[in-house]
């Protein structure tokens, strides 16, 4: 007796079909994979023609008289395609501030940007020291323009004027040496002692510029600033007794013009601040304790926010890369336009400063002006160490 059969039996035909079924799976599955491949070379191709396909992340160390237009820029620039790739985290510091943690080696930093190459040889000297060489930056270009200038209370500015017919630092000096204050200068006990103040030299680079526009002044020079003439006694008494009454020392020129702003003249008369910091407050202050007033010292200097991409051993070739992608969306003129909104003169020479909604024609009513006295170059680095250690002095003599 023949076994019976546990089920049907597949034809020939049905064999051939599960036999080409197999062979279609397997065909698929391998064009599958082929065309993953594919997207993921195109992909590296276009990422490559671009700049660098791969994800990439790097960090600024800014000047916080940036801060508004910078936050703004990296927005903008994350809703581009090089802007998906590369991720910009900005960290801010106090521009002198910012040197320091290079030289530490804050890994975090691969892009440096101060408010002025005023400390720039310094930093290169130190560099030199602690690396080996002199080669610190890779690439540097001026981002954004603005001078220094005194920011007051209009309604004080008039009293001082009408006494010391000229603000500059050496009338604001001898209004800090007024012992009764404003009751001395201008019948107005009740406004107390005379405030003027500047960020911290050693952390800001707006302190930093103050003593050096102080030397400058004093000396009646342009340039060629040098170590003999800053150490000069008549020199160190006067800084001296304008840096025992001076007020403030923020490590942020930004924090200290909103301070002014928020609690008015009891915390300040006046301050010297970035022409780009007055003007991006200038609006805000009218509505709380009436109108500031900018003045531009005689002498004075350009701050040109250098962006200086560092060649530092923790920054990798993409993040170079990266950084210089970003530096390029930085000087074009959209971005470079909205520099201007804030207060600053576009280091871009197509972007133009002067028109109709431009903060130089809106606000020349508040003393804002296009053109400058006597602009003075940045001083060396052994000029710029004897300023700060003047000060020092200074403030342990308090």
């Amino acid at each position: 007796m023949m076994p019976t059969s546990d089920g049907p039996k597949l034809t020939v035909l049905g064999k051939l079909f599960v036999v080409l079924f197999v062979i279609a799976c397997v065909a698929g599955a391998y064009y599958l994979f082929l065309g993953k491949k594919a997207v993921e070379q195109a992909r590296q191709v276009t990422g490559n023609l671009v700049g660098g396909g791969s994800a990439v992340e790097i960090g600024i160390a800014y000047g916080t008289e940036k801060e508004r237009w910078l936050q703004w820029a990296v927005a903008e620039f994350a809703k581009t395609s090089d802007g998906k790739r590369i991720t910009v985290n900005l960290i801010p510091m106090g521009s002198l501030e910012g040197a320091h943690a290079i030289l530490n080696g804050d890994k975090r930093i691969n892009v440096w940007s101060p408010a002025s190459a005023a400390y720039k040889d310094t930093f290169l000297q130190e560099w030199q020291v602690k690396n080996g060489s002199t080669d610190a930056i890779v690439k540097e270009e001026p981002l954004a323009l603005t001078p220094m200038v005194f920011v007051v209370w209009d309604e004080r500015y008039k009293a001082f004027i009408q006494k010391y017919k000229v603000m500059n630092l050496d009338t604001i000096n001898q209004a800090l040496q007024e012992k009764s204050g404003w009751a001395a200068i201008a019948n107005q006990p009740n406004w107390g002692l005379f405030k003027f103040g500047h960020t911290h030299p050693n952390e800001s680079n707006s302190g930093l510029m103050t003593l050096v526009l102080a030397a400058y002044a004093y000396n009646h020079k342009t340039k060629d600033l040098t170590v003999g003439d800053v150490v000069n006694a008549n020199f160190q008494q006067w800084l001296t007794s304008l840096e025992r009454s001076t007020t403030g020392f923020s490590n942020s020129t930004g924090n200290m013009m909103k301070e002014m702003v928020l609690k008015g003249p009891s915390s300040y008369d006046a301050l010297m601040v970035y022409e780009a910091v007055a003007i991006d407050y200038l609006k805000n202050a009218e509505g709380r304790w009436g109108t500031l007033r900018v003045v531009y010292p005689e002498y004075n200097a350009w701050n040109d926010n250098p962006y200086y991409i560092i060649n530092a051993q923790w920054s990798t070739p993409d993040q170079r890369n990266a950084a210089q992608t970003f530096l390029d969306f930085l000087l074009s003129d959209r971005i470079q336009r909205e520099s201007l909104v804030h207060g600053f003169r576009p280091a871009n020479p197509s972007v133009p400063v002067k028109f109709a909604d431009s903060p130089f024609v809106k606000y020349a009513d508040y003393g804002v002006q296009v053109d400058l006295q006597k602009i003075c170059e940045a001083p060396k680095a052994e000029v710029v160490n004897n300023l700060l250690q003047s000060w020092q002095r200074a403030q342990s003599s308090r």
